[in-house]
């Protein structure tokens, strides 16, 4: 399992390309231009399965009607926030400048179902408090293990709950749901720096004590 990241778009947006050890791929978060990204799996002649989404801000999912005609499974996002890929979030598009629509999604999540591509198996971990239906992504093939966090958890901080479908304390409480993993998985968060579990458990100020 490979795991390529992308800065795209005026938030500079982590978003990421998990190949498994096959050709099967995966793109996460299209938050802006795509046109990297496809040329980084043409490249590699990738076959990308999936365009999953964890969460629908709008510089999350800007690219997603530039990719996702390549996705043979198309994209999918928690059920949630699924209306913000047909323009459910009109007010926060306009402010950060992104498109108001991108098209509904083929497949809408929820917590604890596995979507596949090649060997990759690919758990869907509820972590609402970002927003409502915000989502991290487990990503494992054999002994190989990831996770995508989204904007629910970065290095050294946690995503911001002031903006519509925000909830301080439902954040917290999905940070809970990450503690068990081990110190040593990667973490590749929705902005910033990678990280690890054990990092963030002993360094961030908001991991649940």
């Amino acid at each position: 399992m490979r795991i390529k990241k992308f800065a795209v778009g005026p938030y500079w947006t982590n978003c990421y390309v998990v190949c498994s050890e096959g050709k099967d791929a995966v793109v996460v978060d299209p938050g802006g231009p795509m046109r990297e990204v496809k040329d980084f799996l043409n490249a590699r002649g990738l076959n990308l399965k999936w365009v999953l989404i964890t969460h629908g801000h709008p510089d999350h999912i800007a690219g997603t009607a530039e990719i996702r005609a390549l996705a043979s499974e198309g994209v999918a996002i928690h059920a949630l926030d699924a209306p913000c890929l047909t323009g459910g979030d009109k007010a926060l598009s306009r402010m950060m400048g992104t498109p108001e629509a991108v098209g509904a999604a083929d497949c809408l999540l929820s917590d604890g179902d596995v979507i596949e591509a090649g060997e990759m198996k690919i758990r869907v971990i509820f972590t609402p408090g970002h927003t409502r239906g915000g989502c991290c992504f487990y990503i494992t093939e054999g002994s190989q293990e990831l996770l995508i966090s989204g904007d629910t958890l970065f290095a050294r901080s946690i995503g911001r709950t002031d903006l519509p479908g925000g909830d301080e304390d439902e954040l917290y409480r999905s940070l809970e749901r990450l503690s068990p993993f081990t110190d040593s998985l990667a973490v590749y968060p929705g902005h910033g720096p990678d990280t690890t579990i054990g990092d963030e458990r002993r360094l961030n100020p908001f991991w649940p004590r």
